[in-house]
């Protein structure tokens, strides 16, 4: 028996004694969604609880279930097998409910989210629910479901199949062939295939290095945090299985300073790997070994730029190198280096496990498997879900979101993260999946999705992406650094009603030079924002630079900042004041 098999099967055997022991199991998600609505206190007043009745009950912390919306929610394993979750508990609604759940044999319908087994009497099956039925997770597969602080729970569940399959019965050539065959395509923004890039480091011996970018310093992207938090074995398999195919000897996980969730739970993640021998030397009893380690960054958007953040490793300032040469040529200390998304990775262990015709199947032809969406804004439902890609956006935001909460119409989407666009209420016609997106002029970016309803203003929204990307720029460029504080200066002139249309033909110029001169994508892009809600929301335009007044209203509640004030960072800091929170 190898040493993957004795795992698995003591895995199967932790897991079977969850799932038909003799006592409950709970799970209450505490992701930072969770975390945000209340989840820690609930929790203690789990704990507080099970001692005052002194209940035989397991708990565990999971990351999230997706359904943001819902949080905190309590996931509650009975001992006759049913499965029963709860959705907003407060701390005070504990009592009562294990009463009713362990005491009285009684599933209560105050607070019920949906049930996964025997019929509940007055509840709806969890496929029913918003979110649930839509999807097809694949790197979201285990989020909600295990703990984050368990590697046995994810064995249990097919976790480490894909590396033992490739050391045991693969070369690295067709591992990265499958990768090739799969279609995925780096679910980072750009969407160059993965296995394509992972070729590129074939040749030669280590040291090489496997980079892992978690900046994810998006407005309305928490999605690779999101699978840290709930699963970050399957990253540290996929980054494990790309070290493999790549002959590459260590590997960084790229997180941002004050993560605090996602830092703790991939720091555990990895010493157990060690633990198991799936990390470190001859790994699963092999001769191949590798090694991967934290590298923490600062709070600086553009450190999720590859170079900017291999320049971080190196204990350098995070700013853009000048490309060529490209990574897979002299990356991190000058050796090979191959860098991919938290999503990229996660999907290659079910890839490889089984099969790269199997995830073919699954989406568009040139844009195959999944992508996960952070669905935010005028949404009834925000979360994140993992759907096919091909779909709908108006599916996910109609259907999955549940539409605006106040029944009024979309007005417009922000789609592709700060340097993304802002669309019209047509973009709800537009595939999820590259091709597409680039052909109406639009970027998927990272996976989030903003939405606002009609009484939002397009050029409020557009002066808060530039006031982000312009306060983010590192400076080294003068384009970008100077474009940026000029554009917001002509934003927010527009916002407080002082401008005139000439001023738009002036943040075309300016955003010609930045796209042309930029040393990266961030100056290079950072017109985008602006540009797409001139062409898409003129009527906003025109009622600020003609009418002298916001068609919403929404920019007047908006504190603008004095002329000789031209930075984001110091316009918040005048805000806290107005405020009364600083001085």
């Amino acid at each position: 028996m190898s040493k993957y098999e004795d795992l698995k099967t003591e895995a199967d055997k932790l897991w079977g004694n969850l799932h038909n022991g003799d006592s409950p199991w709970i799970r209450i998600g505490t992701g930072m969604c969770g975390q945000a609505a209340g989840a820690l206190d609930v929790l203690d007043a789990i704990k507080s609880e099970l001692v005052r009745a002194k209940l035989n009950v397991r708990v565990d912390e999971v990351g999230c279930l997706g359904l943001c919306y819902a949080e905190p929610i309590v996931d509650i394993l009975t001992k006759d097998g049913r499965r029963v979750l709860f959705r907003d508990v407060v701390p005070e609604q504990i009592e009562s409910l294990f009463d009713s759940i362990f005491s009285k044999d009684q599933i209560p319908t105050n607070n019920l989210l949906g049930y996964i087994g025997d019929p509940v009497t007055g509840a709806v099956d969890l496929n029913t629910v918003s979110g649930i039925s839509n999807q097809q997770k694949i790197a979201l597969r285990n989020s909600g479901q295990i703990a984050p602080n368990d590697i046995y729970q994810y064995i249990a569940n097919g976790g480490y199949a894909g590396l033992a399959k490739a050391i045991m019965t693969m070369n690295p050539e067709e591992v990265v062939d499958e990768m090739k065959t799969s279609g995925l395509r780096g679910r980072g923004g750009a969407g160059f295939p993965t296995g394509v890039k992972w070729s590129f480091m074939s040749r030669g011996g280590p040291p090489k290095y496997i980079l892992c970018n978690c900046e994810e310093g998006d407005p309305g992207a928490y999605n690779d945090k999101g699978i840290l938090e709930g699963d970050p074995y399957t990253l540290l398999e996929g980054m494990t299985l790309a070290g493999f195919a790549t002959n590459a000897s260590n590997g960084f996980v790229f997180i941002r300073h004050g993560h605090d969730g996602p830092i703790s739970r991939t720091e555990q993640a990895i010493e157990q790997a060690y633990k198991m021998g799936l990390l470190g030397k001859k790994i699963l009893g092999s001769d191949f070994s590798f090694d991967i380690e934290i590298s923490l960054t600062g709070e600086s958007y553009v450190a999720g730029e590859e170079t900017a953040l291999m320049e971080s490793i190196e204990g350098k300032r995070s700013m853009p190198r000048f490309k060529p040469p490209f990574p897979a040529a002299f990356g991190v200390w000058g050796k090979p280096s191959t860098i991919n998304n938290v999503k990229s990775f996660s999907y290659a262990p079910e890839i490889i496990a089984r099969g790269g015709d199997w995830f073919k199947s699954i989406g568009q032809e040139k844009c195959t498997g999944t992508t996960i969406i952070c669905l935010s804004g005028d949404v009834k439902y925000p979360g994140m879900y993992e759907v096919p890609m091909g779909m709908k956006l108006g599916k996910v935001v109609e259907e999955i979101g549940g539409g605006t909460p106040s029944g009024k119409e979309v007005k417009m989407i922000q789609l592709g993260g700060p340097l993304g666009h802002i669309l019209g209420k047509d973009s709800l016609e537009y595939n999820l999946d590259f091709d597409d997106m680039k052909q109406h002029g639009a970027m998927l970016g990272s996976g989030g999705v903003i939405v606002g309803d009609d009484t939002k203003c397009a050029v409020d929204l557009a002066r808060l992406l530039v006031g982000f990307c312009q306060y983010e720029s590192c400076g080294k460029c003068f384009p970008c650094r100077l474009g940026m504080s000029q554009l917001l200066e002509l934003i927010e002139r527009i916002s407080a009603n002082e401008a005139n249309p000439k001023d738009v033909e002036v943040m075309n110029r300016i955003g010609g030079t930045m796209e042309a001169g930029s040393l990266c994508f961030h100056g290079q892009l950072g017109y985008n924002p602006l540009r797409s809600a001139i062409e898409n929301f003129p009527d906003d335009f025109q009622s600020h630079l003609e009418d002298k007044k916001c068609p919403s209203g929404s920019c007047d509640t908006r504190l603008i900042a004095p002329r000789n004030t031209r930075t984001f960072g110091e316009e918040h800091r005048l805000e806290l004041v107005r405020l009364g929170k600083a001085k």
